[in-house]
């Protein structure tokens, strides 16, 4: 799972494995193998090179997906929020739906 995860956002960055090697001198091999979940047992160190050079915290590179498609599923809704509001629909009018909805 973190293999996938590491190559998802390496790919996302337009990284090859050898730019992902030289900016967190980590060796290329090793990262193939931890992409191909050969390893799957890295340390929070090589870890932490790995997100800095992927420009993000340890945290995000470690998180599940779960958790990463709650956090997307809590932007849409707060983007649904927005665009309610924007129409004219109060809060009050929100939350009677959302009660609805509920029974």
């Amino acid at each position: 799972m973190l293999g996938k995860r590491v190559r998802k956002l390496r790919l996302e960055r337009g990284l090859s494995l050898s730019e992902l090697s030289q900016a967190s001198g980590v060796a290329k091999s090793y990262l193939s193998t931890l992409e191909r979940n050969i390893q799957s047992n890295p340390s929070i160190q090589l870890l932490d090179k790995i997100a800095s050079a992927l420009d993000i915290s340890l945290e995000q590179l470690v998180q599940p997906e779960a958790k990463e498609q709650t956090h997307l599923s809590m932007q849409a809704w707060y983007e649904l929020f927005e665009e309610a509001t924007n129409a004219g629909i109060s809060r009050e009018e929100l939350k009677r739906l959302i009660e609805l909805q509920k029974h």
